[in-house]
């Protein structure tokens, strides 16, 4: 587990069913090799500069935060400790990373894209694993996953809001 990176009010919080040992190993979200979370992050639009995985303590510089769904001890998904930090930071979205983190948050499958309900008031945005091994020709009926990001993007506003960049 990974600690969490988050600010009071987040444009989005990222939600990672659970950081790889890769990621643990080096103290950073997203450090495997082959992962795209920080190229997609960029191309989106999220943030205005390219960032990588040592860069992680800046996101919420930029409005971003990013935590760790894995918290059990052992191993394990904790939505309630998700729902409490979505609570205490109150974020304007919540991204959670892949169709499996949304089906252990909503308590069934979840299709990608924005959903019709809400996390402790915030709403929701499923995006696709950002994982190098999620590589598909089909992500709901789009041929990548940038596609996501960018309607992600989109709905809560481009690059650093004013006064976080």
């Amino acid at each position: 587990m990974l600690p969490d990176l988050v600010a009071p009010a987040p444009r989005v919080l990222f939600c990672v069913p659970a950081a790889g040992a890769c990621s643990v190993e080096r103290g950073h979200y997203h450090s495997a090799r082959g992962d795209a979370f920080w190229q997609l992050l960029h191309a989106s639009g999220l943030v205005p500069v390219p960032l990588g995985p040592a860069d992680d303590a800046l996101l919420p510089r930029h409005g971003l935060g990013l935590c760790d769904l894995d918290r059990a001890p052992g191993g394990g998904w904790e939505v309630a400790a998700l729902r409490d930090l979505v609570r205490r930071t109150g974020p304007g979205w919540v991204a959670l990373e892949g169709k499996g983190a949304a089906a252990a948050v909503a308590g069934r499958p979840q299709p990608l894209g924005p959903v019709p309900w809400t996390l402790e008031g915030a709403p929701v945005f499923v995006l696709p694993s950002s994982s190098g091994a999620n590589r598909r020709r089909d992500y709901d009926g789009r041929p990548d996953r940038l596609s996501w990001w960018r309607q992600l993007a989109g709905l809560v506003g481009a690059a650093a809001a004013p006064g976080r960049g």
